[in-house]
Parts: C-alpha cells; sequence; structure tokens
C-alpha cells in the first residue's frame, strides 16, 4: 500500500515513518495541487493539511485512491461529494486543537483590545519607558461577546470570557441549553448577536450557507466600533465588505488568523488589509501549538491504521 503525506516537514516525516510497517511511503513538503498530483501516483492513500486542494481534477488523477485524510478539523478543501461518488472514504481530525484556538482568539483580541503592537513599535521608535499617546486600550471586563459556533472552541472561547467576566450572547444551529445555563449566558438569534455586541467572534463551520456570512448587510446591523475576530474559516467574512467597514469605521478593529482565498496568496502578492493599523492577521496559525501539532500527528495515525485494518473512524463522508 502506497500512502502519500503533503505538506509535512522533516519532523513530522521521521513521526509517520515509523508508524505503517510494509507500507510505501512518500513525503512531500508542498500542498497537493493538480500540478504536482503526480507525485502522489498510485497512492491509495493521501494524507493533506489545508492548503492542499482535492476537488474533482486531483481526484481524478489518483484512481487508485480509496482513503483521504486531512490532518484538519475542516474538510472544505476537499470536495466530499465528489469523493463519496467515486467511493472514497474522508477522515479528519475532530478535536486537537479546541481551547489551542479559543485561546489563540484571546492574543488576537487582547492585541487590538491593548494596542500591544503599537506598544512595541512606540517602544522601539522612542526608545524608552514614557507612555506614548496612541496606546490607550479598554477592558474587556463587561463587554459583551458575540459568539457565533458554540462548537468545541466556542465553548472554551465563552469559557475563558467568563473569566474576564465579560456579558456573553451566542448563537447556534443547535444551541446548547444545560451549556449556556452552566455558564451564565444567553443564546440569541444570529441577527440579536451581532447587533448588541460590542466583539464579535466567529467559530462556525465554512459551509454554503455559511459563505460570506459576515457580509455588507450584516455588516449594517452591527454597533459601531464593534470589534471582529475570525479564528475559523476566511470564506465566513467578505473582504471587500469588511474592508469598507474597516475603513468607514463601522468596525473598529479586526482579529484575523484566516482570509477568503487564503491559500491562493503567494510571496510577494498584495494581502487585504494586512498594512491597516486597526488590523491584526496571522498566518493561520491559531490551531499551531507543540501540543495540538501532537494530538494532529496521533489521530491521523489511529485514522489511516483504522482504514487498513477495515475499521475507518472520523469518517466526515
Amino acid at each position: 500500500m502506497k500512502i502519500a503525506f503533503f505538506e509535512v516537514c522533516k519532523e513530522d516525516e521521521a513521526v509517520f515513518e515509523g508508524m505503517f510497517g510494509g507500507a510505501e511511503l512518500v513525503f512531500v513538503e508542498e500542498k497537493l495541487n493538480k500540478s504536482n498530483v503526480a507525485k502522489a501516483e498510485n497512492a491509495e492513500i493521501v494524507s493533506v493539511f489545508t492548503c492542499s486542494t482535492l476537488n474533482k481534477a486531483v481526484i481524478d488523477a489518483l484512481p487508485s485512491l480509496k482513503f483521504i485524510v486531512t490532518r484538519s478539523t475542516g474538510f472544505d478543501h476537499i470536495d466530499l461529494e465528489y469523493a463519496k461518488e467515486k467511493g472514497i472514504k474522508v477522515s479528519n481530525v475532530p478535536a486537537y486543537g479546541s481551547r489551542t484556538v479559543a485561546e489563540f482568539t484571546f492574543a488576537l483580541l487582547l492585541t487590538l483590545s491593548r494596542k500591544v503592537r503599537e506598544a512595541t513599535c512606540a517602544l522601539k521608535e522612542n526608545g524608552s519607558y514614557s507612555v506614548p499617546e496612541n496606546v490607550e486600550g479598554f477592558d474587556l471586563s463587561e463587554k459583551t461577546l458575540g459568539v457565533v459556533g458554540t462548537g468545541k472552541i466556542g465553548k472554551n472561547v465563552i469559557g475563558i470570557a467568563r473569566g474576564f467576566n465579560m456579558n456573553v450572547l451566542a448563537c447556534d444551529l443547535h444551541p446548547d441549553l444545560e451549556f449556556a445555563k452552566q455558564n451564565n449566558f444567553a443564546y440569541k438569534t444570529f441577527d440579536e448577536v451581532i447587533s448588541q455586541s460590542d466583539i464579535i467572534t466567529l467559530h462556525a463551520p465554512s459551509t454554503k450557507e455559511n459563505f460570506h456570512l459576515i457580509n455588507q448587510e450584516n455588516i449594517s446591523k452591527m454597533k459601531k466600533g464593534v470589534y471582529l475576530i475570525n479564528t475559523a474559516r476566511g470564506d465566513l467574512v467578505d473582504t471587500k465588505a469588511l474592508l469598507s467597514a474597516l475603513e468607514e469605521g463601522i468596525i473598529a478593529g479586526a482579529g484575523l488568523d484566516v482570509l477568503e482565498g487564503e491559500g491562493k496568496f503567494k510571496k510577494g502578492d498584495t494581502i487585504p488589509m494586512l498594512d491597516m493599523p486597526n488590523v491584526v492577521m496571522t498566518p493561520h496559525i491559531a490551531f499551531d501549538t507543540v501540543e495540538a501539532e501532537w494530538r494532529i500527528m496521533q489521530t491521523t495515525v489511529e485514522n489511516i491504521k483504522g482504514f487498513i485494518s477495515g475499521a475507518p473512524v472520523n469518517l466526515v463522508n
């Protein structure tokens, strides 16, 4: 059996090499796409991360493919329907960084609320510990946090928010009323959440229904001066609408770990909003801790071994 791993570093290779005796393993550092699919020729199993693309063209170029395992929770980079049509099973890593991503949500928020970046730059420029004029922030205590999506990550965000003495509103297609009671917050409609919150944080999956969930129409319903945090998926937010709202001051600031179309950007490209003073952007690293990476590796190994043994786990199609 041939197993092809894409988007892997040398350290990951060393872990995987000792796990699948008798299998032919191929490791490729770059992301999988139509231009390099030949590197997975004759592979029955392909393992990828979020920047790879497994669309119809790539799947058709791999006639031996039987199993796709993504080393992520999200799977919008894979054409699930076509894979199912071809009899190809797909597994993900359902929980590896629910606390990890929640913590990073607050890293972005605190960077904005306390103007950490501006203070650091001022210290470098001034060379003294005199307080600059442009670093006055605001307290999180008693602010209203709107949480869009209360899966594992969203619930951890709520727990942290309660530690900051924040008021919480949340929306979800499947509200967990017992969790809400235990954590003293209320479920509201999406419109109520975005219109009543001082800060909105997104933790919803990328689906057809959620595409451009934050758009010009919905932004018009928000409080002027709201802050937006997105550590979920880039296509939840209409980039052009967000850019306009930031320029007009409707949205006071944004913390973005993900961006619409992020996988298409290359070195030298102009990334929207990157240089705006009221935007903090990071390159999809909310998941990236030693502990979370290890959980990803463990679950990926379990997924592949489960498929090989005829008992696949964590299937998403």
